[in-house]
């Protein structure tokens, strides 16, 4: 006799009751100092993508994070490094929890903070939430990725801007999960080098939807969403290669402008701009600065990916780990970022001085 049991199930090995989002944030609550720095960044940035901000905007951090320490580390460099580069830039570190994967591999800190396939997951969003309190203390607002629809609702108020990788731009999950958040958005072009991907994303993302998820409590819930008008295309190559030059810009910002959406674009200088040579990222990030020199409407901003230590390493246990270097993408070292923020700066003035009234 056929069953339920037999159904059912079948390849689930077991179901772990997760904390709820509620429970997590009375444990790691938001100060107030905390949430001022989000709400000033997530503001900031609206402007920018609107165009009535001429800074800079620039993403950079680790590829992913793997050891708080470290992280935090790199942050206060970063934030030391802010005061002292005037207000030509707006700088948001990057902190990636979650890492798609084409085929398999480690999934982020959220899915396995130990680095050991246990996947322990509340002891990693417990590690993010408090990780992202400490940077944020330090008045950098944060970027992430948001992989996993849940996880917004887990450390969502800590972020001041979020990106839908090249893998996800083209889901459907995504583009209504987007459609709820509440900081501005990144599109990503699809790793196939199409914009038009990402411009359908963010058409779909301003509009309300209707879909499955969780409340603060836990629940599954039927989640209705307003829509969100705060999103903007990032430029990040291919599989035909790069396509942050200035003619591919310019075609990006028109395609944008046909469609009504902000005519505003970011270069990601890393992945197939570089094709994943780290130190390519530096061509990129001059290319760009030139070009705004130059006058070219609508790019708003660049990310590059970089940490303590330049390049990456295998992944492996924890304690056998190189300090402060990547065990995803290669990145920057710190010396070439700070180079890299400080002439980025002083390059921006001019732009500063032109846009007063």
């Amino acid at each position: 006799m056929v069953t339920q049991q037999h159904l059912e199930n079948i390849r689930v090995v077991d179901a772990v009751r997760l904390i709820s989002p509620e429970r997590l944030k009375q444990e790691i609550p938001l100060p107030s100092e905390v949430a001022h720095v989000v709400r000033e960044g997530r503001l900031a940035v609206e402007q920018l993508i609107r165009g009535a901000d001429p800074r800079f905007l620039a993403i950079v951090g680790p590829c992913s994070i793997h050891d708080p320490a470290a992280a935090l580390e790199y942050a206060t460099r970063l934030a030391t490094l802010c005061k002292t580069l005037g207000p030509e830039l707006l700088v948001v570190m990057r902190v990636y929890f979650e890492k798609p994967r084409t085929t398999i591999g480690w999934k982020g800190l959220i899915n396995d903070p130990d680095l050991d396939d246990s996947c322990d997951m509340e002891k990693g969003l417990r590690q993010a939430r408090e990780l992202m309190v400490a940077i944020t203390r330090l008045g950098l607002p944060i970027a992430t990725e948001f992989l996993d629809p849940i996880v917004p609702q887990y450390i969502g108020d800590l972020v001041t801007w979020a990106a839908i990788g090249a893998r996800t731009t083209e889901s459907q999950t995504h583009r209504e999960m987007t459609s709820g958040l509440s900081m501005p958005v990144g599109f990503k072009n699809g790793t196939d080098g199409r914009v038009q991907t990402a411009v359908d994303a963010m058409v779909s993302a301003r509009h309300p939807h209707s879909f499955l998820g969780i409340d603060q409590a836990g629940m599954t819930s039927v989640v209705k969403t307003t829509g969100n008008p705060d999103c903007h295309l990032v430029l990040r190559g291919g599989i035909q290669g790069p396509n942050y030059e200035a003619r591919q810009v310019a075609e990006a910002v028109a395609l944008l402008t046909r469609h009504d959406l902000p005519p505003r674009v970011m270069v990601d200088c890393s992945h197939a701009n570089s094709n994943k040579d780290p130190h390519r990222q530096i061509e990129v990030w001059k290319a760009i600065l030139a070009q705004r020199a130059e006058g070219a409407p609508g790019i708003l901003g660049a990310m590059l990916e970089s940490f303590l230590a330049s390049g990456n390493q295998p992944f492996a246990p924890a304690a056998d780990l190189r300090y402060g270097q990547s065990i995803t993408d290669a990145c920057l070292g710190w010396d070439e970022t700070e180079t890299l923020l400080r002439e980025a700066s002083v390059r921006q003035k001019p732009a500063m001085l032109e846009s007063k009234p």
